[in-house]
């Protein structure tokens, strides 16, 4: 929210030399935050000027431009005329214009200077309007001071700065979701009087005296919402206005133009720049429709089937059936009520009669018409935080007057006031509750005057009160609100700053623990971590090669995505690790490694029945909504581009292979003390001769790794040969245990080399398994260093050699040794038709 501090002023006794930092500051104190400060942000000479002589001159490409002499007075140090080149041609010799001078600063940082054009050395700029930030005053060019400042005596020199009321200051603020009272300067100007004590007068209360009481007379209207959202009513309140013999032609006034641009918004025509300037004042949205295209009286009404409307963006609109519409006769629609109008009924630049609407909409209802259809106007942004049902009779009143004024038109003497009045809760408070939720002892005194000076009416009973909010304050629903307000108003510095001791006994979970350690590991080995938003698009199974019957395309699609291009919940982190891998291989990054741990969907979304915002549907039901949320895992996804170990001047670097992706899962293994096993499989996305399944001893698998296949390389943009892994980082968590630390032995190893013949198709870890299975508990360790294929073997065959390391509790003979190994050489033969090489 945008708010122009001479508009402040109106409202609230603002010092004549607050600055815009002043002002911000003390709106910061009452929980305002400022967002920014704009104006005020020309410096140097911009002056007044009468234009001496204007020498039209032809260019070889055809631009006409002028030369002209232009007496500035004193402001550039000589008295001597200025000469300036102009390419605008809306002025002429004897014209009061805006001069800015070399050494100034124009809106955007752009400094001016005397340079050369054109053949002439030219000293400072004529200037336009849109060049100094202001409003077009129609000409669309150079500004004529006489016609934008008429009735003013020029001298040449002037300061032009405080005459076009660039010196003026606009702050911004940020109005968070319960404050919406503060999107209009009504309200800001009232936290402004909390904040400093300065004198506040509210709008309203004069408008709605001066505001003819409603008759049966005035234009139809009629609310039939028979489908209410979260059971609230879609329209408490309509006030309805019409003007008639506005001049179509009429402009808005320079200040209300000027208004409005400060505070952010674009000056349209005069109808629709009164209801935006009414709604900046008082907060209350207000739609105009032009009374010649209607046939019948308002209708308020949800949406039917199938029912289109074309809005103001022109965009033909799907409607819902939750939308709130306002409607001709309650046939054809006009508007998506508190949101956007439509084109049927639009003010255009022939109208002249005119119907103002001033209505309070459900807060719910609006907020997700909104939703759905991605619109977030200014309208919406205030129905949906609450809009004052009083201030709508106010604001039509206000609108109706700039209309007779500026647009020359006359109001009907039917007013129309649909009205439903909300119950206003009644809050019981004990004068000493919020003293104790703060930590500060406010007296009963002081809690009376902060809810009275908020607007609030308070029944006193010694300490027991009774607090009744005012009507623009819809966030106060109970007694913690009220001791926020209290502790606001009151100063949040006054608030002691205590830092809580850290309770015993607490800190991270086992599972946060080993997520944790997971991401050190990885970190250790060169992989940067990543986040990205859990959703992917439908091409990704494509991209990653699932197969069609994979239970991996079984997710669930969310209704309203941030990205229409991803709206499925992922069932792999892969995907989106393969995305930014891509993204940074794009922009030139050759050697990446990254990773991410995350929640993915496992399984189908059972069927839940949905209930309104707002209630509790009970316990059962609520088991059932839980009972339909599919498993929700967390994975750890790699992946590996480029070169693993770096080249330099000390030699050639090493590509990053499939080793390294399952490395990396070993280690993560190793780290939590979980033994991981991998075997060759055929698992997408990866190459089948360069991958392995992840496997825990008890012969679960949780993953594979490996090189990526050529298709999903290309699918997904990348080049060479990329690794990558993932895995079920929870089943992998669950099986780890801490670890049991082992004394260290006095007595020597002995180990022992054994070389097998083997089938080619058997896989060396399954060897290696059955090996250690077989060779007892002195056991300690085995390993394979060496596989061998060729004519040594025979065709068909391979050579797979294993070191064993045994260790006792004591020295261990040969005859031990040999019979252990003997016993995992004869496991292997009779399990894998292994032979002993040698023997």
């Amino acid at each position: 929210m945008r708010v122009p501090i001479d508009w402040l002023r109106e409202y609230v006794a603002v010092p004549a030399d607050a600055r815009g930092v002043d002002v911000a500051a003390a709106l910061v104190k009452v929980g305002l935050e400022e967002e920014g400060i704009h104006g005020g942000d020309i410096t140097g000479p911009l002056v007044v000027g009468r234009v001496i002589s204007k020498e039209p001159e032809q260019q070889k490409n055809g631009k006409t431009i002028n030369w002209c002499q232009v007496d500035v007075g004193d402001a550039n140090g000589s008295g001597e005329p200025q000469g300036i080149v102009c390419g605008a041609h809306n002025f002429d010799a004897g014209d009061w214009v805006v001069c800015v001078l070399p050494g100034a600063v124009l809106p955007g940082g752009f400094a001016i200077s005397a340079r050369k054009t054109y053949g002439h050395v030219s000293a400072g700029m004529i200037c336009a309007a849109d060049e100094l930030g202001l409003p077009d005053d129609g000409s669309g060019g150079i500004i004529r001071l006489t016609e934008r400042v008429p009735g003013v005596d020029f001298t040449a020199g002037q300061d032009a700065l405080p005459l076009l009321g660039l010196d003026r200051e606009t702050v911004e603020i940020n109005v968070t979701p319960d404050r919406g009272y503060c999107f209009c300067i009504r309200g800001v100007a009232r936290e402004y009087s909390h904040s400093t004590g300065a004198a506040y007068t509210d709008p309203a209360p004069a408008l709605v005296d001066k505001a003819p009481a409603a008759n049966d007379s005035g234009f139809g209207v009629q609310v039939q919402d028979d489908a209410p959202v979260g059971g609230n009513i879609g329209c408490t309140r309509y006030v309805a206005r019409v003007v008639r013999g506005i001049d179509p032609s009429a402009a808005t006034p320079e200040w209300m133009a000027t208004r409005l641009t400060e505070a952010g918004m674009r000056p349209i025509s005069l109808a629709v720049d009164i209801t935006n300037y009414v709604m900046l004042a008082l907060g209350q949205p207000l739609h105009a429709f032009d009374v010649d295209t209607l046939t019948g009286p308002i209708v308020v009404r949800r949406a039917r089937a199938g029912e289109k409307l074309k809005t103001l963006d022109d965009v033909e609109r799907d409607l819902f059936p939750e939308d709130l519409l306002i409607t001709d006769a309650g046939e054809r629609a006009l508007a998506i009520a508190g949101v956007m109008g439509g084109e049927d009924s639009e003010v255009s630049e022939s109208t002249r009669n005119v119907l103002i609407e001033a209505a309070r909409f459900d807060q719910t209802s609006i907020a997700r018409s909104a939703r759905r259809h991605k619109l977030a106007t200014e309208a919406s942004k205030r129905f949906e935080r609450g809009v004052d049902p009083e201030v709508a009779v106010a604001a039509a009143q206000l609108a109706v007057d700039l209309l007779i004024e500026f647009g020359g038109g006359a109001a009907d003497e039917g007013v129309t006031d649909v009205y439903s009045p909300l119950r206003r809760p009644v809050i019981e408070l004990d004068a000493a509750q919020p003293g104790r939720l703060v930590g500060v002892p406010y007296t009963t005194e002081q809690v009376v005057s902060v809810l009275e000076q908020i607007g609030c009416a308070v029944e006193r009973s010694g300490d027991h009160l009774r607090v009744t909010p005012p009507t623009w304050r819809p966030d106060l629903a109970n007694w913690p609100d009220l001791a926020e307000e209290v502790a606001r108003i009151e100063g949040y510095d006054a608030i002691p700053s205590i830092v809580p001791a850290a309770p015993g006994g607490r800190g991270l979970t086992r599972a946060q623990q080993a997520r944790r350690i997971a991401a050190n590991v990885l970190a250790a080995r060169g992989f940067w971590e990543i986040w990205s938003a859990p959703f992917v698009a439908e091409k990704s199974f494509d991209q990653l090669g699932y197969a069609a019957d994979d239970v991996r395309r079984v997710t669930v699609r969310v209704a309203n995505p941030l990205s229409e291009e991803e709206p499925l919940i992922r069932t792999a982190v892969l995907p989106n690790v393969l995305e930014s891998l891509r993204r940074n291989v794009s922009r030139g990054q050759r050697d990446v490694a990254l990773f991410e741990h995350g929640l993915v969907i496992a399984g189908a979304a059972g069927q839940a029945q949905t209930f309104p915002v707002g209630t509790y549907p009970g316990p059962d039901a609520v088991r059932a909504i839980e009972d339909a949320v599919p498993d929700q895992p967390r994975h750890l996804a790699w992946a590996m581009a480029g070169e693993t170990d770096r080249g330099g001047w000390w030699g050639q670097g090493r590509v990053a292979d499939w080793s390294d992706a399952i490395a990396a899962a070993l280690a993560v293994g190793d780290a939590l003390a979980v033994p991981i096993q991998v075997r060759t499989a055929a698992v997408a996305p990866f190459h089948p001769g360069r991958c392995a399944e992840l496997v825990l001893a008890d012969g679960t698998v949780i993953g594979a790794a490996g090189e990526l296949h050529p298709k999903v390389v290309t699918s997904f943009g990348l080049t060479g040969r990329p690794v990558a892994g993932e895995l079920d980082l929870d089943a992998l968590i669950a099986a780890s245990s801490t670890p049991q630390a082992v004394g260290l032995s006095n007595f020597p190893i002995v180990q022992s080399d054994i070389a097998l013949t083997v089938d080619s198709c058997v896989r060396a870890g399954e060897v290696l398994q059955t090996l250690r299975s077989a060779a007892g508990d002195d056991l300690e360790q085995i390993q394979l260093f060496d596989s061998y294929e060729g004519d040594q073997v025979g065709e068909g065959k391979k050579s797979l050699a294993f070191r064993m390391t045994f260790r006792a509790d004591r020295t261990l003979k040969t005859e031990e040794v040999n019979s252990m190994r003997d016993g995992a050489v004869s496991a292997a033969s009779t399990k894998h038709g292994a032979v002993l090489r040698g023997a």
